[in-house]
């Protein structure tokens, strides 16, 4: 039996997760003593209380009450070791559109990082061999073949779930390539999104982007489009060695209005149209979303998202508001505030 360390966080996870990815990422940047432990069919006991059983899941030293959801995680560490390596830019404004971005990389990117995954052939059966050699270490040949064939055929099911179906298709992949346009070129190991040092919003597209960077369809488009940016990726895997500042220019970069744009394009839009359809008591909605059809089944978490943004926003000081107010508005999102 898997004992938790005292005094170091556990984390609990899967290198096929983005979150997990992404929380791994966090805690190396922040120097923070933990143990990376990979989910595998030894150490279940360590999951069978969890409900719902998500990764990753993040033990705190001297709690028995595990942590799951990343970003409440991360938020979470920011309290406990405040000023050390702080991944939230210090101005509130800056700290609001990081907020934006990295809640956009967890609820919309995942969708073609699921899409691409199940969607093509080469990828499943890539994906299917390696998550399932990770998550049954010690199961034969013929255990393997039966959890592959199981685990794949319970996420292609569940791809309608998450709007990764054959309608939505050109909706999903052309946000995948709009990403990748706006971030080519634009970070490095020394550049990041709020300045020289990484942010929450870029540890949100870290643990998506890392993910596509493997499957080897995504793979293909990001190297025919974006090699600088699977460099990135390659950086952001561990950045404890980085030392960097925050911009002191409070205007934002031109990626970061690029993405916010996108948000006011794609992200928020989706997200009212399922608040809308929760309220009138539908099962699904449907918009257009970069000039494709989009259409997919109510989802209640993502209403807390866009009333966690909207939250935000309003707990700004006045002043504060006023100076986002043109960016927001320019990017279309001060409408859904």
């Amino acid at each position: 039996m898997t004992r938790l360390p005292e005094d170091r966080y556990t984390l609990i996870g899967v290198n096929g997760s983005p979150y997990s990815m992404k929380m791994r990422a966090i805690l190396r940047y922040r120097r923070l003593p933990f143990n990376w432990v990979i989910r595998t069919t030894r150490n279940t006991h360590l999951l069978d209380h969890i409900k719902p059983a998500l990764i990753p899941v993040l033990y705190v030293p001297g709690d028995e009450i595990p942590k799951i959801d990343s970003t409440p995680m991360a938020y979470m560490l920011e309290k406990r070791h405040p000023g050390q390596r702080s991944i939230i830019p210090e101005d509130p404004v800056q700290a609001f559109f990081c907020h934006i971005i990295e809640d956009m990389a967890d609820e919309w990117l995942t969708k073609p990082m699921f899409h691409y995954r199940w969607m093509y052939e080469a990828d499943i059966k890539y994906a299917m061999q390696w998550i399932i050699d990770e998550r049954f270490p010690d199961a034969d040949d013929a255990e393997r073949q039966r959890q592959m064939d199981l685990f794949a055929s319970r996420q292609i099911g569940r791809m309608p779930l998450v709007g990764c179906t054959e309608e939505n298709r050109s909706a999903v992949e052309g946000s995948y390539h709009r990403i990748l346009g706006i971030l080519e070129g634009s970070l490095n190991q020394h550049k990041y999104l709020f300045g020289s040092r990484p942010s929450l919003a870029d540890f949100g597209l870290f643990g998506q982007l890392t993910v596509l960077a493997t499957d080897p369809t995504p793979l293909a488009v990001m190297r025919g489009k974006a090699q600088q940016l699977e460099s990135w990726l390659r950086v952001m895997e561990d950045t404890s060695g980085i030392e960097g500042d925050w911009h002191s220019d409070p205007e934002p970069s031109n990626t970061v209005k690029e993405l916010l744009s996108f948000a006011g394009e794609v992200y928020l839009p989706f997200l009212e149209a399922n608040k809308t359809a929760l309220e009138k008591g539908a099962e699904s909605f449907k918009l257009t979303i970069l000039g494709h059809p989009y259409s997919q089944g109510v989802f209640s978490y993502q209403v807390k998202c866009l009333d966690e943004i909207k939250r935000r926003y309003q707990a700004l000081a006045e002043s504060d508001r006023e100076r986002a107010a043109p960016v927001l508005k320019e990017a279309g999102i001060l409408i859904h505030l």
